[in-house]
């Protein structure tokens, strides 16, 4: 899968972001490649510049922003283990799924 965008219709992403060391990160966005690019440079909140997360390995988008809220909500209520088997459906080999979009 890769991100999209549809003209002027607007969507909403719910990502997960990785490290080295396997840490993960929830997020929620209008604009999955400005966001995972700011990640990337350690832009954002404390927890995400002191983990130093290099790589998309999950995302879904909505064009309803309430839905992506709820989502994000929801897996933050998840365990480890679960949103490890959610990112392995997408991502088995935990690539960074944003390695080739244009920033």
């Amino acid at each position: 899968m890769r991100w999209t965008s549809y003209g002027d219709l607007r969507l909403y992403s719910t990502y997960i972001l990785s490290n080295n060391s396997m840490t993960l990160y929830i997020g929620m966005t209008n604009n999955l490649a400005r966001r995972v690019s700011e990640h990337k440079r350690g832009e954002g909140s404390e927890f995400t510049s002191r983990y130093h997360f290099d790589r998309l390995v999950y995302f879904e988008q909505t064009t309803d922003v309430r839905d992506a809220i709820a989502r994000e909500k929801q897996l933050k209520g998840w365990t480890r283990k679960r949103k490890i088997e959610l990112v392995k459906t997408m991502n088995p080999k935990w690539v960074d799924l944003s390695a080739h979009w244009e920033q």
